[in-house]
């Protein structure tokens, strides 16, 4: 039995010419662009954003330009309610809450920001060294995290108060021992997945070393999970640094931070409440901001999410 044969009449041309095959019918866009179109499309982030950029400017220039110094007393001021002379009132010194809440957001931030990038860079320098070679080296790297989660982190703190004394540089440096932990385990992960990768077996064919292969292919590739651990990192830090101050452990006198300002309005809670209300405003919405556009991020930054 034969099959009929085709004819050229049983066949439709769809296409005019060839022209239409190589037109572009989407503009070429890189991870990274991609992403912040994403990020853009996201309101609840945007907003975040927007919001973590003002109180930075704020901080930076409110105590350029304000009439008030954050550590000068004024016995007439003393306990005044918020006005338009003092936006946020004044403490028990007679001290201008709302100058102090700004001073006390440049030094909070700073402590966030420098111990949260001290923790990545260490993180992922370990968790990448970790990954890479795994077997001993990388149970013996894991069991080092693992033990300094064991020591709580107060006493890391009574520990280098005792040696160092209080101050900026000694709470950087508790928050820094003890935060990296988390971003070298993240790290560890996702190069022991990606280090099977064909990009990484190629680039060992063609004699890559060590150092190439992790700063070349796989820390790139784990950009996206450490940049979302980052703005998880930094209310994190926040928080610690106000928890420290709050408990008496933080910054000495005058200079303010948003812990200690915490710490004195809380002493006066039930006669002046708006001192600590402002503070514990500030905390609060700045490390929601964070948390939000945490989440923004991770939604813009996943692959699988790509449309």
């Amino acid at each position: 039995m034969h099959a009929n044969p085709l004819s050229r009449d049983q066949f439709e041309r769809t296409l005019k010419s060839t022209a239409a095959l190589n037109e572009i019918k989407r503009p070429a866009t890189t991870y990274w662009k991609d992403a912040w179109r994403r990020l853009k499309a996201n309101p609840v982030a945007m907003v975040s954003l927007v919001v973590l950029a003002l109180i930075v400017v704020l901080a930076i220039l409110v105590p350029v330009f304000s009439p008030y110094d954050y550590a000068t007393q004024d016995t007439k001021s003393i306990n005044q309610a918020p006005s338009a002379a003092h936006w946020f009132g004044t403490d028990t010194l007679g001290r201008d809450v709302f100058v102090r809440c700004w001073v006390g957001a440049r030094v909070s931030l700073l402590i966030a920001l420098v111990a949260t990038l001290i923790n990545v860079i260490i993180g992922v320098l370990y968790g990448g060294i970790s990954g890479y070679f795994g077997g001993r080296v990388d149970m013996l790297m894991m069991r080092g995290v693992e033990i300094i989660y064991t020591i709580p982190d107060l006493l890391w703190v009574i520990m280098l108060m005792v040696i160092m004394g209080p101050g900026l540089k000694t709470i950087i440096i508790a928050i820094a021992i003890t935060g990296w932990g988390s971003m070298a385990r993240l790290v560890r992960g996702q190069v022991l997945q990606l280090k099977q990768s064909e990009y990484v077996m190629a680039s060992k064919t063609l004699g890559g070393g060590f150092g190439r292969i992790i700063f070349k292919h796989l820390i790139p590739n784990t950009m996206g999970p450490i940049i979302i651990d980052l703005t998880f990192s930094i209310p994190s830090a926040i928080f610690t640094e106000a928890s420290l101050s709050y408990l008496g452990l933080g910054i000495p006198v005058p200079l303010a931070s948003w812990g200690t300002l915490a710490n004195e309005g809380a002493k006066m809670l039930l006669l002046f409440p708006y001192q600590l209300l402002f503070p514990a405003l500030l905390i609060s919405l700045t490390m929601l901001g964070f948390n939000l556009l945490g989440d923004g991020l991770r939604d813009a930054l996943d692959p699988r999410l790509r449309k």
